[in-house]
């Protein structure tokens, strides 16, 4: 287990009821797994959507393995240009 950082923006946000906040997990999909959990279904259907970023770079794989310390950005889908 690791220490990070989870940064929520636009939708994720609301869904979650914070902006950030800071979990101990491995991989990715552990992490999306705890944040069902605390948070509920309606974060769930939201993340369904969503992009990750692991310390600025998109993250595809969900059994990336998180580094100490690092910031995952959860980003739904932005309308507009």
């Amino acid at each position: 287990m690791t220490t990070v950082t989870v940064r929520y923006f636009a939708g994720a946000r609301a869904a979650s009821g914070v902006d950030t906040e800071t979990r101990q997990a491995a991989p990715l999909d552990q992490l999306v797994a705890q944040l069902v959990d605390t948070h509920g279904e309606r974060l769930a259907r939201v993340l369904t959507a969503c992009s990750f970023l692991v310390d600025g770079t998109q993250a595809r794989d969900r059994a990336l393995e998180l580094s100490p310390g690092a910031v995952v950005d959860v980003l739904p889908p932005f309308a507009g240009g």
